[in-house]
């Protein structure tokens, strides 16, 4: 296992990372199968898990705070907020009022008293940078966070909470969690020269793009991913942006066969190769599925094998620009470009 420094802040963590979406009844695990995983994960040299308040409504983080209690100390952790918890107005955002009320809830559900890295999963349009960055500022001063980030921001929302933080002298972002993968390669245009510029720790997910790139979806199979029972418009091939996905999948599975390695040692080893990319999460339901994953930990790319990667899906390029989650809202409400 491969260690990197995470940003400016001197935490050394893996290379690859657990998260814990699939904990619980998204993925359809129990407990026991998801101590087993961080049990396994952890043994490889894994030592940063990623969850989120919002995976199961609170249950991966539940299962998260079992998995790992006892031995708190050997794991960077960290978790998620404003993504909606309730039905309340207020039950979502990056409010200090919601904030605190998020974190104590998380905390309590991972049964510590603080976590490594807190982020906010989406930018609120709603909440200005500096209440959100002084309501961060104020938990980290209080000891239950050691460090915040954000996760999807769009490259000009860094920018923005960059200057906040410095203009009114609060604490800043250190990372950021974006959306990455040889089929997903829009950041590499906006956000990673910024946060390269910040010096803020990347931690990429999807690495896999949904299971496209996980060997198991093929021309002329039926696709029987877990991500394609709930989310079956994504890999539907009539689809124009399904079929560029496919026909490119079919590309890379040949640059993976000559170079000897698997689809997903392929797709991990891409993401890692970036000099800007800290650490790819990996998903895992099964320990099937992460022994395929950790395989990839120490695979490094040669140039040849990243230029043929390049002729496959251009750089800086989304082939399913739809499925981008950090669309200005302006884009996506008429109501927001109209007067």
């Amino acid at each position: 296992m491969q260690y990197r420094n995470l940003g400016r802040t001197g935490v050394q963590v893996s290379s690859l990372a657990l998260g814990a979406m699939n904990f619980g009844k998204i993925g359809n695990t129990t407990q026991e199968e998801v101590t087993a995983i961080v049990d396994a994960a952890l043994a490889t040299g894994i030592n940063l898990i990623d969850t989120a308040d919002m995976y199961g409504n609170g249950q991966s983080e539940e299962m998260v705070g079992r998995a790992i209690a006892g031995r708190r100390d050997d794991i960077v952790l960290a978790t998620k907020a404003t993504m909606p918890m309730g039905d309340g107005r207020n039950q979502r955002g990056s409010s200090r009022r919601w904030l605190v009320t998020a974190l104590d809830d998380s905390l309590r559900r991972l049964g510590v008293d603080h976590v490594d890295l807190y982020q906010m999963h989406r930018w609120d349009p709603t909440t200005s940078d500096e209440e959100t960055l002084s309501a961060l500022t104020d938990l980290q001063r209080a000891g239950k966070i050691r460090y915040f980030g954000s996760s999807t921001f769009p490259a000009y929302r860094i920018v923005e909470a960059q200057w906040a933080a410095r203009e009114h002298h609060l604490g800043r972002y250190v990372t950021e969690q974006p959306s990455y993968s040889i089929l997903q390669r829009g950041i590499e245009a906006h956000v990673l020269p910024v946060t390269q510029q910040y010096g803020l720790g990347v931690l990429a997910w999807s690495p896999l793009a949904s299971g496209w790139l996980s060997g198991a979806i093929r021309e002329g199979r039926e696709v029987t991913t877990n991500r394609s029972r709930f989310m079956p418009q994504r890999f539907d091939t009539a689809i124009a942006s399904n079929r560029a996905r496919l026909d490119a999948v079919e590309r890379l599975a040949t640059i993976a066969d000559q170079a000897g390695l698997s689809m997903i040692q392929l797709a991990l080893g891409f993401v890692t190769a970036h000099p800007g990319v800290t650490s790819a999460i990996i998903g895992p339901r099964t320990l099937e599925h992460l022994g395929s994953q950790v395989a990839a930990a120490d695979t490094v790319l040669p140039a040849d094998v990243l230029d043929a990667i390049d002729a496959v899906v251009a750089p800086g390029v989304d082939l399913a620009p739809q499925e981008k989650n950090d669309t200005p809202p302006a884009l996506l409400d008429a109501s927001l470009r109209r007067r």
